[in-house]
């Protein structure tokens, strides 16, 4: 059935149904999207609107993910699904041979920056060494419907396609406009479905950083002292700590030192103001911390640091750090841990199961 999408507003407990809105919706999409990529919940480097390819088509929107894969994204536009579909994969076709410097040169085209420049801005981190090594389709949409929904979720679930849609609607209440999103598939989920024949299996540990920042916003002592990692200052940085959740099984990496430890989640992702540590009878900001800085933006969930509770299993401090020369390490706050090399290594050093 058609992707639907409802809204009611709650006022002396009665629910008034909202009514849909219906603007230049699209249009309105495009300039959101291309201004903040988060709205649709993703860590995205947008480097090109409007990227003529050379087949005749213009890319609405052109991206980088954490990972430097090009996301390719297209608004529907009142095109039918197959016109929409085939156009993606037309664009899609296109993508997969541009080199490092046609990437460089829509980012100084889009935004008069480098391509490393955007990507560092987005993910305060350098650009991966590689490029372009996948890319994903996101299909952008006012309405979905049934027709989008089947061939979407054909190509996706039979061939491994990395394809997805979300599903934007406008809502008018009290001459104020609401703005709602539904992805129609899960596009975490969906992009390790299509990696998977490319990508080693995952071995079911994670890795996480546990930098220690200029702004003295986080320390491997305080980590270790209260059981817990940390990482904020934005949402781009925060968000990834949702992925971690309770029974998982984590190794914390020092940039530029090693691995410092290896412990089991035991509390989701939270603002640190809201975290109390096992044990502790007090949150974690009133007691003494090394880091001066922790509680820097506390009052806004989405400036402030975000905390995952650790029971740590076995922790060492900076100093003694584990590493070898070909280390699996990633700029990335979190990612999965897949190399079985470094795996085999960490399970020697911190005796992981």
């Amino acid at each position: 059935m058609p992707f639907e999408m409802r809204l009611w507003q709650v006022a002396n407990d009665r629910l008034t149904p909202l009514a849909g809105s219906q603007l230049d919706q699209e249009e309105r999409l495009e300039t959101w999207i291309a201004r903040d990529p988060s709205i649709l919940g993703m860590d995205l480097a947008i480097i090109g609107r409007q990227v003529q390819t050379e087949h005749g088509g213009r890319i609405d929107l052109l991206a980088l993910d954490r990972e430097g894969s090009c996301i390719i994204i297209e608004l529907k536009r009142g095109r039918t699904p197959r016109e929409v579909v085939a156009q993606l994969l037309d664009y899609a076709s296109w993508v997969v041979e541009l080199d490092f410097d046609r990437l460089e040169s829509f980012a100084q085209s889009f935004a008069n920056k480098s391509l490393a420049t955007v990507y560092e801005a987005a993910f305060g981190s350098s650009l991966p060494e590689i490029v372009n090594s996948s890319h994903h389709m996101i299909l952008v949409a006012a309405e979905l419907d049934a027709s989008s929904e089947r061939i979407i979720n054909y190509l996706a679930d039979h061939h491994e396609v990395s394809i997805n849609a979300v599903f934007f609607n406008f809502f008018a209440t009290d001459g104020k406009e609401l703005l709602g999103r539904a992805w129609l598939r899960d596009p975490v989920e969906t992009i390790e479905q299509s990696e998977a024949k490319k990508r080693r299996p995952w071995s079911g540990f994670w890795f996480v950083n546990v930098g220690e920042d200029e702004g003295d916003h986080r320390n491997w002592d305080d980590n270790r002292k209260y059981g817990y990692v940390g990482a904020g200052q934005a949402e781009k940085y925060s968000r990834p700590l949702q992925h971690l959740q309770p029974g998982e099984k984590i190794f914390a990496y020092m940039k530029g030192l090693g691995y410092v430890g290896y412990g089991e989640v035991t509390k989701p992702a939270v603002p640190i103001r809201d975290f109390v540590p096992d044990g502790q009878q007090q949150p974690l900001l009133d007691l003494p911390l090394r880091a001066k800085h922790a509680g820097a933006n506390a009052e806004s969930a989405e400036r402030s640091e975000w905390v995952v509770g650790v029971r740590w299993i076995k922790a060492v401090d900076r100093e003694n750090a584990r590493t070898f020369k070909g280390v699996f390490a990633n700029q990335n706050i979190v990612c999965k841990l897949r190399d079985d090399r470094t795996l085999e290594f960490l399970q020697s050093e911190f005796g992981a199961q």
